[in-house]
């Protein structure tokens, strides 16, 4: 067990706080138990920092990405006087050292008798997040897209059907996957007066697409032409 945690300290580069005074001892132990999990649970990208308000020096890091160490100066002067009025800082955005964005919230951690006495800070990299909804934008660009080939998809049967298909659910607020038999019936009822079934194998495909068989496809069309 000593083994299992010492090898899941490593993995998010712990530092180990020094030893606290020991009225403080429980409940700095529990901050850093906390600091170490949410570490683990954002690996590799968040950073939990423990501060001492009384000493305002850094007691614990979890997995540092900020190249600080413990004992360093906390650099707290710009807390507001009074912690008294909430126990929340942030969310708020700084840079790293290697110029990476940074969004740090800070919770302010409590004695026994209420008094703020340590901030636990984490501080999540946002960049790697930033440069995937780039990629996701550039990739998804409308102007990259070049109109249908008007010779490729002027006797497209299947694009005609899937585009009235979803535009009659999206009209009456229904979902493919959620359709009862009736709803499938009116479906094909409304694509036969489409001209659907014009199309060299439309009864396979539509009794596909909705999950039918194929000779209940052909009794619904039955039923209309006959009527």
């Amino acid at each position: 067990m000593a083994g299992a945690l010492a090898s899941a300290s490593s993995d998010v580069g712990i530092c180990l706080m020094p030893t606290p005074p020991a009225s403080a001892a429980p409940r700095f132990s529990n901050y850093a138990s906390l600091a170490d999990g949410v570490a683990a649970l954002l690996f590799p990208h968040a950073e939990v920092v423990v501060h001492d308000l009384h000493t305002q020096t850094v007691v614990h890091i979890a997995n540092n990405i900020s190249k600080r160490k413990l004992g360093d100066d906390s650099a707290l002067e710009d807390l507001p006087d009074d912690l008294d009025s909430g126990s929340r800082l942030g969310p708020y955005e700084k840079l790293n050292w290697n110029g990476q964005k940074i969004r740090s919230i800070s919770s302010v951690m409590r004695d026994e008798h209420g008094r703020p006495e340590a901030l636990v800070c984490i501080n999540l990299n946002v960049s790697v997040l930033e440069q995937a909804k780039e990629a996701l934008e550039l990739f998804f660009q409308a102007s990259r897209l070049l109109p249908q080939p008007e010779a490729l998809f002027r006797d497209d049967w299947q694009e005609r059907i899937n585009t009235f298909l979803h535009a009659w659910l999206a009209e009456r607020g229904l979902s493919l996957n959620r359709l009862d038999r009736e709803h499938k019936r009116a479906l094909v009822e409304a694509l036969h007066g489409e001209g659907a079934f014009r199309g060299k194998s439309a009864y396979d495909y539509v009794a596909n697409v909705l999950g039918m068989g194929r000779a209940t496809v052909y009794k619904y069309v039955k039923l209309v032409r006959e009527h």
